[in-house]
């Protein structure tokens, strides 16, 4: 009798496992492979996204347009306007001594139709003096983008943040700093230093953005069923 080694009887089950759902739910394209249907827009949408923060931060303008509609708008702490202010005022900003950068973590994407939203997991770094002392603000949270295909490409119509928590670092550990609490406790939880010192090198700060929960985060939520339901 001739032994099949282990592996291969390993392999085999997983390459059943596989087919089986693919016979379930995928449909073939290629080759015989099978995938979702919407696996493209899934790529072309993660692409866009990962690209926005990428060109935001090196300030790649003429790229970074790309990732939009011609309506398209940004909402975020300091600002709230078309992407096209929004870059005059990011890049006045930068020439100002602003510094702000993103990192991106995991994605969530619903598509209906030629709509989606989009969830991605993100960090706002800012560097700024608060009081004096030169500070790093580190704000998690999420991007949450409304998104719509027109003449096969996708783009943003709208994005809006949900911001988490944050916190406060002395670039110097060795410096000594005191916040006002009373401005503190003016800004929700999600994002109070981020909004203190945002404050405090001018910008006008909206103070009644979505956060970890909430009625501002619960609105945001209906606002994009409505939208994928094509309702706004």
């Amino acid at each position: 009798m001739k032994l099949v080694p282990a592996n291969h009887v390993f392999m085999v089950s997983i390459m059943q496992d596989v087919d089986a759902r693919d016979k379930r739910g995928h449909d073939a394209v290629t080759g015989g492979n099978k995938m979702p249907r919407d696996t493209a827009d899934r790529l072309a949408i993660r692409d866009l996204i990962e690209n926005w923060a990428l060109w935001r931060d090196a300030r790649l303008w003429d790229r970074f347009r790309t990732v939009w509609h011609k309506e398209g708008e940004m909402w975020a702490t300091w600002f709230q306007g078309s992407y096209e202010d929004f870059i005059k005022v990011s890049q006045e900003g930068y020439d100002r001594g602003v510094r702000i950068m993103h990192l991106l973590g995991g994605m969530t994407i619903d598509i209906k139709g030629t709509r989606a939203i989009a969830q991605t997991k993100m960090t706002i770094s800012q560097r700024a003096p608060v009081e004096g002392v030169l500070c790093d603000v580190t704000c998690s949270g999420r991007f949450y983008d409304f998104l719509e295909k027109r003449r096969g490409r996708w783009g943003i119509v709208l994005r809006r943040l949900a911001y988490e928590k944050d916190r406060l670092d002395l670039v110097d550990p060795s410096a000594k700093l005191a916040l006002d609490p009373t401005l503190l406790a003016q800004f929700p939880e999600g994002y109070r230093h981020l909004a203190y010192l945002q404050s405090r090198i001018g910008y006008q700060v909206k103070n009644d953005l979505p956060g970890l929960d909430g009625p501002p985060l619960e609105a945001l939520y209906a606002k994009g069923a409505a939208w994928l339901q094509g309702k706004t």
